[in-house]
């Protein structure tokens, strides 16, 4: 008898095409990026206790983007979690994220991050 999976899927998506529909629409798509991203890495990286995007949004307009570093380095940070117990070589994924926002490449970690979720989508 077959066993259900229990490793949370999460859909893949296209960077690229994110990136740009964030640039058309002067920034705003990008809050749903940035909604989904999260979203995806509290449901594949199984932290019950993550925030909701909408907070994470809210937050990171209020502290002026300071809420963001935090939010960038922690996702990558979840990231490795989840490489590491598939047995998949890691790093330091959230110092690299943090670094580039701190350097004004947000939209950089953004695209790496959905990257690696897809990665982790299959």
């Amino acid at each position: 008898m077959d066993t259900p999976s229990t490793t949370p899927t999460i859909q893949k998506r296209n960077p690229l095409i994110y990136f740009i529909l964030a640039i058309v629409t002067c920034g705003i798509f990008g809050f749903y990026w940035m909604y989904t991203l999260n979203e995806d890495t509290n449901k594949i990286s199984g932290h019950p206790e993550a925030l909701n995007g909408i907070i994470v949004i809210l937050l990171s307009l209020v502290t002026c983007g300071l809420f963001l570093l935090f939010w960038m380095y922690n996702m990558g940070t979840r990231i490795d979690e989840v490489k590491a117990k598939r047995g998949m070589s890691g790093g330091n994924t959230g110092v690299l994220y943090l670094i580039l926002s701190l350097v004004g490449f947000a939209w950089v970690a953004e695209i790496l991050l959905q990257v690696e979720l897809n990665k982790l989508a299959e």
